[in-house]
C-alpha cells in the first residue's frame, strides 16, 4: 500500500455525524429498553418482541436497506457501529438484529428480483417481519456439499423435503431464506436457494434448542414435509445457492464479528468498575499488577478488533461499486473478534471470582454467550481455512 492509499484508507474510518447519530441512538435505545428486559429473558429463554418490534421502529433491522424498501439506507459503518451497542448490553438481541440485517436482507438486496424485495425485503428491514437464514442440517455444517435437503421442481413449484437445524429466529420468523439440493449430484454446485414462507403448509417448526448462552435468540429445527415454494420465490438461478450462501455468510461474519466486540467491550467494562470498586489486602484490586496485565491484553485485543472490524466494513462499502470479495477481511474481523470476546469473557469472570459466577452479575452471561461467536456462521477453525487458502492462493 502507498502512503496516498494508506492516508485515503486511514481518512475513510473517520466518523460521520451519521454515524455518531445511528450509534447514540443504539447506545440509547439498548441502555433504557434492553438492559431492563435482558437478564429476565436469558433467564426465560422468552423471545423479546416488543424490544425487537421498537428496534425495527428505529430503523435498526434493516440498516443498510435503502428506504424505499424499508429500511434506513446508511452504509455498513454505521451498521456495525449499532450493532455494537445493542450486542454491548445484550447479545441475544444482537443475535435476531445480525441475523435480519446480514444474513436476510443482504441476501435479498444482492440477488432478489424486484418483486421479491418489494413483497418481503420491506416488511423484513422495518421490523414488521421477522427473517431467518437457513443453510445447516443435522449432517452438513460447513461442509454444504453434503445437504440432504431437496428441492424437486414441480410445474410453477419447487416441492421442498428435509431438515434443517440450528435455525436462528425459526421458531418466530415469518420468511426464511432456504437453501436446498436441486442437482444433488453436482454436490455445492447443485444447491438452490427459496425464499420461504412459514405460514404454508408443508413448513414444520421443530425442536428449540436448549442453548448455553443468547438464549433469548430462539433457535429450532424446521422440517419441510412435501412444502411447495412456487418458482417465482427461487433466489437466484438454479444451482447459485452456494454462491449465494457464502456471499451471505461474508456479510454475516461482518456482523458477528461486531457481536463479539460488544461482548468483549461489555466484560471489559464490568471488569473495570469491578477492579476499582472491590478492595482486597487493604487496596483496590486494580492496584495488583497481575490484574492490570489482564487490563492491558484485554483492551488491547479489543482495539485490534475493532479496527478489524471496521477495515471489513469498509471493504464490504468497497464491494457495491467495485464489485470486490471482502471474503478475507471478514473471516479475519469475525475470527479475531470472536476469540477476543471469549477471552475478555473469561478474564472478566476471572477477576470477579465468585460474583464472576454468580447470575447476580451479568458477567457469566457474557461468558455463555461470548462461546457461539467462535462458533456460528463458520467456527474458527473455518476461518482460519479461509484466511490461509486466500493467502495461498488456493480455491
Amino acid at each position: 500500500m502507498t502512503i496516498a492509499e494508506f492516508t485515503s484508507a486511514s481518512m475513510s474510518l473517520a466518523l460521520t455525524e451519521e454515524h455518531e447519530m445511528i450509534r447514540q441512538t443504539a447506545r440509547d435505545f439498548a441502555q433504557n429498553e434492553i438492559a431492563p428486559v435482558a437478564a429476565d429473558h436469558d433467564e426465560s429463554g422468552e423471545f423479546p418482541y416488543e424490544t425487537i418490534k421498537k428496534m425495527g421502529a428505529l430503523g435498526l433491522m434493516g440498516i443498510e436497506v435503502p428506504e424505499e424498501y424499508g429500511g434506513a439506507g446508511m452504509n455498513t459503518v454505521a451498521y456495525v457501529l449499532a450493532l455494537e451497542e445493542i450486542s454491548k448490553v445484550d447479545a441475544s438481541h444482537g443475535t435476531v438484529m445480525s441475523v435480519n440485517n446480514s444474513l436476510v436482507c443482504h441476501g435479498l438486496i444482492e440477488f432478489g428480483t424486484e418483486e421479491q424485495k418489494q413483497k418481503y425485503l420491506a416488511p423484513i428491514a422495518s421490523g414488521k417481519k421477522i427473517g431467518a437464514y437457513s443453510l445447516t442440517e443435522p449432517m452438513s455444517g460447513s461442509d454444504a456439499g453434503n445437504m440432504k435437503t431437496r428441492a424437486a421442481r414441480s410445474g410453477d413449484h419447487y416441492v421442498i423435503n428435509g431438515r434443517k437445524s440450528w435455525v436462528t429466529s425459526a421458531p418466530v420468523a415469518d420468511i426464511v431464506v432456504v437453501f436446498a439440493m436441486t442437482a444433488p449430484e453436482k454436490k455445492h454446485k447443485g444447491i438452490t436457494a427459496f425464499i420461504v414462507e412459514t405460514d404454508k403448509p408443508g413448513f414444520v417448526r421443530g425442536k428449540k434448542e436448549p442453548k448455553l448462552g443468547i438464549r433469548a435468540s430462539a433457535t429450532s429445527e424446521i422440517v419441510f414435509e412435501e412444502y411447495q415454494c412456487p418458482v417465482e420465490n427461487r433466489l437466484g438461478e438454479e444451482g447459485e445457492g452456494f454462491k449465494i450462501a457464502m456471499t451471505v455468510l461474508d456479510a454475516g461474519r461482518v456482523g458477528i464479528a461486531s457481536q463479539a466486540l460488544g461482548i468483549a467491550e461489555a466484560a471489559y467494562e464490568a471488569s473495570l468498575a469491578y477492579m476499582q470498586e472491590r478492595e482486597a489486602f487493604g487496596q483496590k484490586i486494580g492496584q495488583f499488577q497481575g490484574l492490570q496485565f489482564k487490563v492491558a491484553d484485554m483492551k488491547t485485543r479489543i482495539e485490534a478488533s475493532r479496527l478489524l472490524i471496521y477495515s471489513a466494513a469498509l471493504a464490504k462499502t468497497r464491494s457495491k461499486t467495485t464489485g470486490e470479495r471482502y471474503t478475507l477481511e471478514a473471516s479475519m474481523a469475525k475470527l479475531f473478534a470472536s476469540e477476543t470476546a471469549m477471552f475478555c469473557a473469561h478474564q472478566a469472570v476471572q477477576i470477579h471470582g465468585g460474583m464472576g459466577y454468580s447470575k447476580e452479575l451479568p458477567v457469566e452471561r457474557f461468558f455463555r454467550d461470548a462461546k457461539i461467536t467462535e462458533i456460528y456462521e463458520g467456527t474458527s477453525e473455518i476461518q482460519r481455512m479461509v484466511i490461509a487458502r486466500n493467502e495461498l492462493g488456493l480455491r
